[in-house]
């Protein structure tokens, strides 16, 4: 059937294409090799795609990257429909369920178009605390009694790191202010120092430091946290300013013709100095 030039392709579309995919005899082969844990690979590196597309500020291609992670939620949802264990309306109906559910200071008596009474206005404090209590009861009915049960594992380890210390933090085990938090990162610092002063034997040794530093990376997390800072972020960017740096350093190298490899490491600091004084990164540098 032929399309007007200018007609959209709509979600009903996108679920034919999938099935096409998937068609065991008329398909795609490498889709119809795919099973659940094999596709997940794919799902973690969309989304990563995804945020880097919206960091550096790219919304040309926001839109192309999160059809990327969309074709990800058909993917499985296609799997799930062939196995008889969900399927993409289930997938629908649950979300909005639970956004209705979750949200009771905006959907009135758990109905889409249900309006609040303007006076009963609920502050972001009170959104987060009910929030919260409402993820506590669907944790007890899913018989998952700990306040820490059902923080995925999968999460990259400072998101993890921070969910879980947030987590910890809305039944009241958190430090009382910011100052204890900076003085646990000053102490983890002297035991990280003590540990690799020690001298028991290499792999005892190896062991005490990586925990000590594991220690040290928890309560750096715990920092960020306390001061509104996504820790995940806020090293990616750490990483991005090192890099950014550090190409322009070989770049001035390379004008001068030689190589970060050949250039004594006071030189290299000499040149990095001057990187960080007469330059910004994009978007710009503290």
């Amino acid at each position: 059937m032929n399309r007007p030039d200018d007609a959209r392709y709509r979600i009903e579309d996108l679920l034919r294409v999938m099935q096409r995919l998937r068609d065991p005899e008329h398909g795609c082969p490498w889709d119809l090799q795919q099973d659940f844990p094999t596709i997940v690979p794919s799902t973690l590196e969309e989304a990563y795609e995804l945020v880097e597309a919206i960091e550096h500020g790219d919304f040309d291609h926001v839109a192309e990257e999160l059809g990327d992670l969309m074709f990800q939620v058909v993917f499985y949802a296609q799997m799930g429909r062939e196995r008889g264990l969900f399927d993409f309306p289930q997938i629908v109906h649950t979300l909005v369920d639970k956004l209705v559910r979750r949200h009771p200071h905006v959907f009135a008596d758990g109905e889409i178009e249900g309006i609040v009474d303007a006076d009963a206005d609920a502050s972001v404090v009170e959104v987060k605390q009910n929030w919260e209590a409402i993820k506590r009861e669907e944790r007890a009915a899913r018989q998952q009694h700990s306040a820490l049960d059902d923080v995925p594992l999968a999460l990259p380890a400072l998101s993890r790191a921070q969910k879980v210390q947030k987590r910890a933090a809305t039944v009241g085990f958190d430090w009382p202010d910011v100052d204890g938090v900076l003085a646990k990162v000053h102490e983890e610092i002297e035991e990280l120092s003590e540990a690799m002063s020690a001298a028991p034997e290499p792999a005892a040794r190896k062991q005490q430091v990586e925990d000590e530093l594991g220690d040290l990376l928890f309560s750096c997390v715990n920092l960020a946290r306390r001061n509104g800072i996504d820790a995940e972020a806020a090293l990616r960017r750490a990483t991005a300013k090192f890099e950014w740096r550090f190409g322009a350093v070989e770049a001035r190298l390379r004008d001068r013709g030689e190589r970060v490899e050949d250039t004594p490491l006071d030189a290299l600091d000499q040149l990095w100095e001057e990187v960080k004084r007469q330059t910004r990164e994009p978007r710009g540098d503290a």
